[in-house]
């Protein structure tokens, strides 16, 4: 089957980024330049060029050009139950975690609610920064029932993964349900994130259930749209 030309041009450009001949935030040619050097009619570049502004390695700048970005960190937890550094190692990324704060404190009726405990009983939180390289990516604020896990606070979750800590401690993560939404930064969160205020946020809140249904982690999570995208497997 002949592959149409948009498709090896957006190969040819797709290698000419990944090998640094085309560099982060460097202007690539004009649709012009590359049709004359392709030789093939602009509109073929422009379909070249929006595929790989629509997979996140070029972006267009009005009266600039178009230029070549970071791609985004593509997430597959909705799918898939692992932890947020092994999938970062498994995509070759250095993660990061800076613990923010881990205590005690009482349920509220949304936490309550997610674990399926009575108002006002023991919880930790544990709130987490996670980094992929040295770029902050994601906030994750973790509500776990202290009657289940009594000794949760001694683990040092800068070393440790959460699901890998609840298997060890007997109750291994089995299944999750996950609700998005997508919200704008406030203050607090554009300052921790790196990001302007009012920047776009997906907003995850997740159920982590053990054997028997039995719900033992509520978190919720605040990912920076700018390098993020999340894949959702579907099937029938």
């Amino acid at each position: 089957m002949k592959v149409p030309l948009h498709k090896k041009i957006r190969a040819d450009l797709l290698e000419k980024i990944k090998t640094g001949e085309y560099r982060e935030n460097q202007l690539i040619p004009t649709e012009l330049e590359l049709a004359e050097r392709y030789q093939v009619s602009r509109p073929t570049i422009r379909q070249a060029v929006q595929a790989l502004v629509d997979e996140g390695y070029l972006e267009k700048r009005k009266k600039r050009g178009t230029i070549v970005k970071k791609p985004k960190i593509q997430q597959e937890f909705t799918h898939v139950i692992e932890s947020f550094d092994s999938e970062m190692n498994r995509k070759g990324i250095i993660p990061k975690t800076k613990i923010l704060n881990f205590l005690q404190t009482t349920a509220n009726e949304e936490v309550a609610e997610n674990l399926k405990l009575e108002l006002g009983e023991r919880v930790y939180k544990l709130t987490r920064l996670r980094y992929a390289e040295e770029k902050p990516i994601v906030l994750v604020i973790s509500y776990i029932p202290y009657k289940l896990f009594p000794q949760f606070q001694e683990v040092d979750f800068t070393k440790e993964k959460m699901y890998q800590v609840f298997e060890d401690m007997g109750h291994p993560i089995r299944t999750v349900t996950r609700k998005l939404e997508v919200i704008k930064a406030d203050e607090t969160i554009s300052d921790l994130l790196d990001i302007a205020e009012d920047d776009p946020l997906f907003y995850f809140h997740t159920q982590g259930f053990s054997d028997d249904h039995l719900p033992i982690e509520y978190s919720i999570s605040k990912y920076r749209g700018d390098i993020n995208y999340f894949v959702f497997e579907l099937s029938q």
